[in-house]
This record gives C-alpha cells, sequence and structure tokens, in this order.
C-alpha cells in the first residue's frame, strides 16, 4: 500500500470509527472530509492476483501467503466474491480477536493523513469508558497515538461525544449533550462551558441492531445493514419482518440510550448548576434513519429528564460530525489557528 503522498501541517480531527475513519481539514472557511470503510478482507496469495490489484490500484498489501483488501476496496471485493468483510474494530477500540486489527487501522490512517510536517496537530477520537469498565481502551488509546506519532503529528484524544459538542453547540457557548450513535458504542457527552461534565458510552448500537436483526430474520447482518442506509423507516410496525425486526432493536437503543442518561444525571456527584436548558445534538449513522429523532426525543419526554433540554436535533451532517468537532478542538488549541477555529 502506498502512504498519501502529501504533506501535512495544518491541524486536523481524526475520528477513529468502528465502520469508518474519517479525517477533517479545514480549507480556508470551509471543512474537508476523507473517509474509508474500517473494514477488510483476505484473499489467497498469488502473482496473477497481486498484479492484477496493482493494476487496478486497489489498497491492499502482501502479508505471507495472504492479500489483506482494505477500506472502501473490501466492502466491492467483498460482494464480488461473496464473503462478508471483516472489522478491526468492535465496540469502539481495537478488536483482540482480529490479528489484522491494528496493521489494517495503521495503513488506513496512513493512507487517510500521510506524513506530517513539524509535529502538525491531531486530535482523534476515542470513546468514552463503558460503565467504568476499561475493556482494551487504554490499548487502543496508545496505539492510535503511536500510529499517529509514528508518522510525525503531534496526537493527544478526544472523547467522541465531546468531539461532537464542539462541532455543533458554539450557539450554546459549547454547552449541552453531544451524542454519537455509531456502529460499536453510543457515546454521550453533557459539557458546560465545553467542560465534560458526564461522559459515558452504552454497548448498543449499529453493530447491535445488525446482529440481533440478523438472528431473528435469518438475513445476512450485512444486508440489513444495507437496508438500513438505503430505505429504513421507523414508521410502525407492518408486514415487513426485517423492517420490524429493525424497528424492535432501533427502539431498543434509544430506550437503553435515554434511560443510560437519565441515570447518569440522577446519580452524579456535584453536577453544576444549570441555569438554561441545554441543547442535545444527536449525530452517528445510527441517528440517521427516519422516525429514529422523534422516537428518541418521545423517549426522553417519558422519562421525566432532570435536565432542561432546549432543543433536540440531528446533526447537519451526522456521519462527519465527531471528526468535524475533533478538528475544530484542534484548532482552539492551536495559538496559530486559534482565530479560524471560531470564525
Amino acid at each position: 500500500m502506498s502512504s498519501n503522498e502529501q504533506t501535512c501541517t495544518q491541524p486536523i480531527g481524526l475520528d477513529v470509527g468502528t465502520s469508518r475513519i474519517v479525517v477533517a481539514r479545514r480549507e480556508g472557511k470551509k471543512y474537508q472530509f476523507e473517509a474509508q470503510l474500517n473494514a477488510f478482507i483476505t484473499l489467497p496469495y498469488s502473482k496473477l492476483t497481486h498484479s492484477l490489484l496493482q493494476r487496478e490500484e486497489v489498497f491492499h498489501e502482501v502479508e505471507g501467503e495472504e492479500i489483506v483488501v482494505a477500506g472502501n476496496d473490501a466492502q466491492r471485493f467483498a460482494e464480488v466474491f461473496h464473503v462478508e468483510t471483516r472489522r478491526p474494530m468492535r465496540r469502539g477500540v481495537l478488536n483482540p480477536q482480529e490479528p489484522h486489527s491494528l496493521a489494517v487501522v495503521r495503513r488506513l490512517i496512513t493512507k487517510l493523513l500521510g506524513n506530517a510536517s513539524e509535529g502538525a496537530r491531531v486530535l482523534f477520537s476515542v470513546p468514552a469508558a463503558v460503565d467504568h469498565q476499561e475493556d482494551g481502551l487504554s490499548y487502543h488509546e496508545v496505539s492510535i497515538g503511536q500510529i499517529l506519532k509514528a508518522l510525525g503529528y503531534a496526537a493527544d484524544p478526544i472523547e467522541e461525544g465531546l468531539a461532537v459538542v464542539f462541532s455543533e453547540l458554539a450557539g450554546s457557548n459549547y454547552s449541552g449533550f453531544g451524542i454519537s450513535c455509531g456502529s460499536g458504542l453510543c457515546n454521550v457527552c453533557l459539557a458546560v462551558l465545553s467542560v465534560p461534565v458526564i461522559s459515558f458510552s452504552i454497548p448498543k448500537a449499529g453493530d447491535f441492531i445488525d446482529s440481533h436483526a440478523s438472528a431473528v430474520t435469518g438475513e445476512r447482518a450485512t444486508r440489513l445493514r444495507v437496508q438500513k442506509e438505503l430505505s429504513f423507516h421507523m414508521n410502525g410496525f407492518g408486514g415487513d419482518r426485517v423492517q420490524n425486526a429493525l424497528t424492535v432493536y432501533h427502539d431498543d437503543v434509544i430506550h437503553t440510550l435515554t434511560s443510560a442518561m437519565r441515570s447518569k444525571i440522577a446519580t452524579a456527584q456535584q453536577l453544576p448548576k444549570l441555569h438554561r436548558p441545554v441543547p442535545v445534538v444527536l449525530s452517528g449513522g445510527t441517528a440517521m434513519p427516519k422516525g429514529f429523532l422523534d422516537r428518541f426525543i418521545a423517549a426522553l419526554h417519558t422519562l421525566d429528564f432532570p435536565v432542561r433540554i432546549s432543543e433536540v436535533r440531528l446533526s447537519d451532517d451526522p456521519l462527519n460530525a465527531t471528526a468535524r468537532g475533533a478538528l475544530m478542538a484542534a484548532l482552539a488549541s492551536d495559538r496559530t489557528y486559534a482565530n479560524a477555529a471560531v470564525a
């Protein structure tokens, strides 16, 4: 695999997600995003296959007796060979059961970012803890940091929910709830003036929906994932068993998430006094289906929520919100670009 030829000098935001890796850069007053699927497949090595992949400029690497095809090309070749893609990450962190996990993530990050110049700053997303369990989080955070430092970056982590706060809540002085509903986890952060007060994640998200809906319908999880993205709408129950199963497990995620939010706030010690209602912003692919936002709002209302809410909305750019927020935080912490971050 050839790495990105571009040498980077400006601050960067990096969302290292279970499903996708997204990089955010700022060009003038505009944000630019680039993403790769965080997945791969392996093929038996042969000189012919290797030469054909090179000719087609497919992102791959030879490892012993295998060829590892990673990123966006992995999905295309998975469909050609009728196999499931494999994931380097599980529940928001590197998958300890997958021997290719660290190598694949390193290649994808290298492809997206290229080499740094003079220690360019990058903030990369990490998940919040699940019920105070470490569950590989420290290993994941250190490993991603080492990959970035090897490329020449001055790298620091930012929790995913806090990145959403930076991305979406400038209008409320970075006070409120930033929520990222991804594939591996749903991450939540309540911040006051950009300072995280409560942050946590739940292990029910997009992969939970896909695997459980697959188990009760007999459909492949990949097909369910595609159907979610193309046509799924949470509009009640009908004659389609796949739609019904997806609705059931989306509702399960919503109720688990809102109940956890209420519980964390109710049991928090020394919670700052919030003198005015705060907004809630949802992001991530799992929050995108039509009807999700309405059901999330309804679930909050039925819980007698302990914090006054001014609005609940979906990010205008749900798939890129975390990367954008990480970039905004990186810009704000870099004196050279501080003014640009708030422009």
